[in-house]
């Protein structure tokens, strides 16, 4: 296996579980760390596809792009964390102040901590969606605006797969005053660090975006996935209840399942799930928030990424989770759901396998990408090798 990039020396079991990870089916990825600030891993390995540029099995590059699905969630919630650091926001404001419109259907006491927190009961969309509606930022801000929540505010913990992103997304472009939440999210997050990673991905960059396709081979049954947080667990709690909220919340409508790897998919704006990004910008951006200096988040704001809002079993996902202010936090007896070792630690996985993260108490930033989807829900065997081998670095130093 050619790896291609660059790694400290002293960073070589990182390399050495990435490469172990193609024997697991891994076909094209990349993963990056930032330490103290500095790059210190950045490689890739493997090839990817792009049916719509008529790419076919060429090799990954560090310029290599995929989606990253719900690992953009954490973007998102820094962008609205930037807000609330410049008094535009507040966390415990109902979000009907800043958009008036979202009172209706008795949201009107919802708040933005709520939304961040996965505590505002709004799931999913009970009124029918088109397929192609998801294409259409206008037309989904408008019917968040027209729902009603599953249950009451802080009555109960759901995660919001899709609809958290267009929620936010239109509160940060109205605050903001942005033409749109990814103008918002160039200008403020990736510009400054020079990294590429979008919302909507411009013509220009299309050709470097990987096709997505599934795992021929995977380690579901290795201790690092916890009971009942596999796909096969999620289609049951799906089946029992085709109406519920967790069948709307990822099937209304079957595009958010399907629709992945087309063009109208990878320019629309779905902050929730269509990020799309490189492994380096992840590693950057949560670098910079693990840094004792970050230039993304003041430093009386960070802590809310990592200051616990809820932990109790989800009603959306089946499983015991731990929110911040919209970013996963650590489990320690969970593998799958350890983002990082220090209390502070924090990020988001994506369905499939990407993953973010930050840990501030070691100044560690970590980004992983592929293009081969996985089964876990939370975090992916593949990325678990991957921390695991960063922590012996880390332990090996002390």
């Amino acid at each position: 296996m050619k790896i291609e990039g660059v790694w400290s020396p002293q960073w070589q079991p990182v390399v050495d579980a990435f490469v172990a990870n193609f024997t697991a089916g891994e076909q094209g990825a990349g993963v990056a760390l930032y330490h103290g600030g500095e790059l210190v891993v950045n490689i890739c390995a493997g090839e990817c596809s792009n049916r719509l540029a008529g790419i076919a099995n060429q090799p990954w590059t560090e310029n290599t792009m995929v989606n990253i699905f719900s690992a953009g969630k954490g973007l998102v919630a820094l962008c609205v964390l930037q807000l609330v650091a410049q008094g535009k926001l507040n966390l415990d404001s109902p979000i009907a102040a800043y958009w008036p419109e979202f009172a209706q259907g008795d949201k009107a006491k919802i708040t933005v901590r709520d939304v961040l927190s996965h505590r505002s009961g709004l799931s999913a969309f009970h009124q029918y969606i088109a397929d192609d509606q998801i294409f259409n930022w206008n037309s989904m801000t408008a019917s968040a605006a027209s729902e009603t929540p599953w249950w009451g505010p802080q009555t109960g913990q759901g995660y919001s797969p899709f609809m958290y992103g267009w929620i936010l997304g239109e509160l940060v472009r109205r605050v903001s005053g942005c033409a749109s939440f990814n103008d918002y999210f160039q200008t403020q997050v990736a510009a400054p660090l020079g990294v590429s990673c979008y919302f909507g991905v411009p013509d220009s960059a299309l050709a470097l975006i990987a096709d997505t396709s599934p795992l021929k081979r995977n380690l579901n049954n290795s201790p690092a996935v916890s009971n009942g947080a596999d796909s096969v667990a999620l289609g049951k709690l799906m089946k029992a209840d085709p109406r519920g909220v967790t069948n709307r919340a990822f099937c209304n409508p079957i595009s958010l399942m399907t629709a992945t790897n087309t063009q109208a998919w990878r320019q629309a704006q779905i902050p929730a799930a269509n990020a799309h990004a490189n492994a380096q910008a992840i590693a950057a951006i949560y670098g910079d928030l693990a840094s004792a200096h970050s230039t993304l988040l003041s430093s009386d704001t960070l802590p809310f990424a990592w200051q616990e809002q809820t932990f109790c079993h989800d009603q959306v996902l089946g499983l015991p989770l731990r929110f911040s202010c919209g970013f996963m936090l650590s489990q320690v007896d969970r593998p799958d759901c350890r983002y990082g070792r220090g209390a502070r630690a924090f990020g988001h996985p994506g369905a499939g396998g990407s993953i973010g993260f930050a840990d501030p108490d070691y100044q560690l930033g970590f980004g992983y990408v592929t293009s081969r989807m996985g089964q876990n829900i939370l975090i992916d065997a593949r990325a678990v090798l991957l921390i695991d081998a960063v922590y012996s670095v880390i332990d090996a130093d002390l």
